[in-house]
């Protein structure tokens, strides 16, 4: 009986059912997409969605917690060395540690790529709150700096740990197990599970430090339980991800996980709007593509008989003037803290309809 009226509940609101349409008419767009696309336009489509994951997991951290943390590569790292060194083959691991053999507890190991996806991500959730207990009575500035040291002391044990990781070298031959429901469903949960806990008590705690630590103590809020919370849970979705990036490139090594690879996730959530799921999604999928296509730039380019020799970095820069523009216009980012709702489809379907009667 309670399950009937849970399923009555879900199916009575209108909002609901069109929301389950939604994702039901995404997973349908998904599988044309698999049909059509090339593998080189599969591949940019892949990391837009392991960026949407990404960016999310960083935005529950610094936009609805409020926490400034600097240090997410370093998780990525746990999560895509974990789930690599837990689903490569024997053989593989033999042939990439040529110069020391690896640890004899992890050599005879081969998971299934879903349950190394899990360990990953619980790996990198136990290191983020190994991190957090001490860090996160830090405040801004300093939070940022703490993060950002602790994510490369993570790159640079990984670097000389070769026993374990094969050091500066690097892995590679990972399974070739990435796809586009690997990559997408994982980022459909995601939106789903980040919707889901902002709207919760939770996620209202967690706005609620944002705005102001001192009221939200004063009305009973445990700041370092729910700071804490936040930045587990991020770190989990971050080792996810690194995960997936690590299985999506097939190669992995410390250098992968400088803080530049940080940077562009804090590009992103910025652009999108920090604090907003919804402009995480859009930036993630809309700078992936525009950095791709941009690359045109670096190389020679035909015009007719013109003939003009591209300069390499030329699209970073004309990227970065492109975000200058948006973020001079748009200073809370695309969305802000807006996020995508029925209520506005509706009222621009009314607005549409008074448009069309007159």
């Amino acid at each position: 009986m309670k399950k009937e009226n849970i399923l009555h509940a879900i199916f009575s609101s209108k909002k609901n059912r069109l929301s389950i349409g939604a994702i039901i008419f995404f997973i349908a767009v998904l599988a044309v997409l698999n049909m059509i696309l090339d593998p080189y336009q599969m591949r940019i489509f892949n990391l837009c969605g392991i960026y949407v994951i990404l960016a999310l997991s960083l935005n529950l951290i610094n936009g609805f917690v409020g926490l400034f943390s600097l240090g997410h590569a370093g998780f990525m790292a746990v999560g895509a060395y974990t789930c690599a060194l837990l689903t490569m083959s024997k053989d593989m691991k033999e042939m990439n540690f040529f110069l020391e053999p690896i640890v004899p507890w992890l050599s005879n190991v081969q998971l299934p790529f879903w349950s190394g996806l899990i360990i990953a991500g619980v790996m990198a959730a136990v290191v983020g709150a190994l991190i957090g207990a001490p860090v996160l009575r830090l405040k801004d500035d300093y939070l940022a700096i703490a993060t950002l040291g602790f994510g490369e002391i993570i790159r640079v044990i990984f670097t000389n740990t070769q026993r374990i990781t094969n050091g500066a070298l690097g892995i590679k031959g990972l399974p070739d197990t990435v796809n586009i429901w690997w990559t997408w469903g994982i980022a459909l949960f995601t939106i789903v599970f980040m919707i889901l806990l902002v709207n919760s008590s939770y996620g209202r705690a967690f706005k609620a430090i944002r705005e102001d630590e001192i009221a939200a103590e004063a009305m009973g809020i445990n700041l370092f339980k729910h700071k804490l919370m936040g930045f587990i849970i991020g770190s989990f979705f971050a080792g996810v991800g690194g995960a997936l990036l690590a299985h999506l490139m097939g190669t992995i090594d410390p250098l992968m996980f400088r803080f530049l690879l940080t940077f562009n996730i804090v590009l992103i959530v910025v652009l999108g709007g920090i604090g907003s799921i919804t402009g995480s999604v859009i930036s993630a999928v809309v700078i992936t593509i525009a950095m791709e296509f941009l690359r045109i730039l670096d190389g020679k380019m035909v015009i007719g008989s013109l003939v003009i020799n591209g300069i390499p970095g030329t699209r970073m820069v004309v990227f970065s003037a492109l975000l200058m523009l948006v973020i001079l216009f748009y200073q809370k980012g695309l969305m802000g803290t807006k996020e995508f709702s029925w209520d506005w489809v509706f009222s621009l379907k009314m607005k549409a309809v008074k448009l069309f009667r007159k």
